[in-house]
């Protein structure tokens, strides 16, 4: 326990210097200001994920897993809303709609091209072999993600996210929150115990880890709606100081500190000898990002203009959201037979990096960055074709055991070749 109160002082100490700057006004610029409210939001997350990872052992149904699962990403979601928001407020033409979109699909790419990999690498150097063997129970969420990422391609062909598709994205996101509920369990899943601070957490009497569990989500959403403002604002001044593409920041710096705590703790999974459950949370989060998250924008820019509105795609935003799109549908071809190994997070991580290099070298070059991402796009979907060819039997019976009832899908989890 003394482990974990000294984490959870430094997580308060790291935000402070953001909350003083906030409540005095006193500014320091925008590259300082990133910085402090860049770590505040990180250190947020953090106490967010100690908290949802200690309750997620206890609490498992219906409407708690959703809130467990929103809380993990806030920090996120509290930097790309506020983006949207902004777009309705000063109107569809402001650059807060590039913002926005870049946001999202930074954040999602970022999840499926750097995080997905590093797990793999990190349970292949600590001797746990070649592959992250997902179990049975974790086919409902490759068959949701499946199914909001092939909703994505919609929304690309509309040129535009409006609030129908936050109606059918959430509609997602409820019918994989009451699937879970009666998902084969994890034959582990009693046995172990979650790793670092939430296993500090559920040491303590019922009452204590409850109240604990209330005020580290307190403190860290009260950090958050104060930093996330601020920060957002304070990267696109910290772009124009230095002279770098401000969409190409907060495509790619801003989901890194706000998709940090939920992958340390991916990763802590991992350490522990439960790449599985590593693995599966990530899967969960690009779920909630994938469904809700982008459900959500056309809603935030709907109160920011204070009527209805569609968050519209320009040409490269159009691209960015189809690159997104098809790299999901990749990694789901990786991931049909509930496995993913070393050569498919090479693959993952190569084609990650390319594209984050390709985004740079073109920066100054619309139509070239414009036609790198089709590109792109289109070698990610021509790949997923060829998986989903070859693994089309794994496909069937992983559909079968993710959506017919637990009885009818008993025989289930999906076969791996000899």
């Amino acid at each position: 326990m003394g482990h974990f109160l000294m984490l959870v002082a430094l997580a308060v100490a790291a935000a402070t210097p953001a909350l003083t700057l906030r409540l005095t006004g006193l500014q320091v610029g925008p590259i300082g200001e990133t910085a402090a409210f860049g770590a505040a939001i990180l250190a947020a997350g953090f106490l967010l994920s100690w908290g949802a990872e200690a309750a997620e052992r206890h609490v498992s149904q219906g409407l708690i897993i959703a809130v467990v699962a929103l809380v993990t990403v806030l920090p996120e979601y509290a930097v790309d809303l506020y983006y949207a928001y902004q777009a309705g407020k000063v109107g569809p033409g402001s650059q807060y709609v590039h913002y926005a979109a870049a946001n999202m699909t930074g954040a999602n790419r970022l999840l499926v091209g750097l995080a997905w990999p590093l797990l793999v690498a990190i349970h292949w150097a600590r001797g746990g072999g070649r592959a992250v063997e997902l179990t049975r129970a974790n086919a409902v969420e490759v068959a949701f993600l499946l199914l909001a990422s092939l909703y994505a391609f919609v929304i690309v062909l509309k040129d535009g996210i409006g609030p129908l598709d936050f109606v059918v994205l959430a509609a997602f996101f409820g019918a994989y929150v009451w699937r879970t509920r009666s998902a084969p369990e994890d034959e582990n899943e009693d046995e172990d115990e979650e790793p670092g601070p939430a296993a500090a957490l559920n040491a303590l009497p019922v009452a204590r880890r409850w109240a604990a569990t209330a005020a580290l989500t307190l403190v860290a959403c009260g950090i958050i709606l104060i930093s996330a403002e601020p920060f957002a604002e304070a990267l696109v001044g910290a772009g124009r100081v230095l002279g770098l593409d401000e969409f190409l920041l907060i495509q790619w710096l801003a989901p890194l500190a706000s998709e940090a705590p939920a992958m340390t703790v991916a990763v802590l999974f991992v350490l522990a000898g439960r790449a599985a459950n590593g693995l599966g949370t990530l899967v969960s989060d690009k779920i909630s990002q994938w469904t809700l998250l982008v459900g959500m924008l056309p809603l935030a820019m709907s109160v920011g203009a204070g009527s209805l509105a569609n968050l519209p795609l320009d040409a490269r935003q159009v691209e960015e959201f189809f690159l997104t799109a098809a790299q999901s549908l990749f990694a789901l071809g990786l991931l049909l037979r509930l496995r993913l190994d070393l050569l498919s997070a090479f693959a993952l991580a190569s084609l990650f990096g390319l594209q984050v290099v390709l985004a740079f070298a073109y920066r100054d070059d619309a139509a070239r960055t414009v036609a790198t991402l089709a590109a792109l796009a289109w070698i990610y979907l021509g790949l997923a074709a060829i998986l989903f060819l070859v693994n089309r039997r794994h496909l069937v019976d992983l559909l079968r055991v993710a959506f017919l009832p637990p009885a009818a899908g008993a025989p289930g989890r999906p076969e791996r070749p000899d």
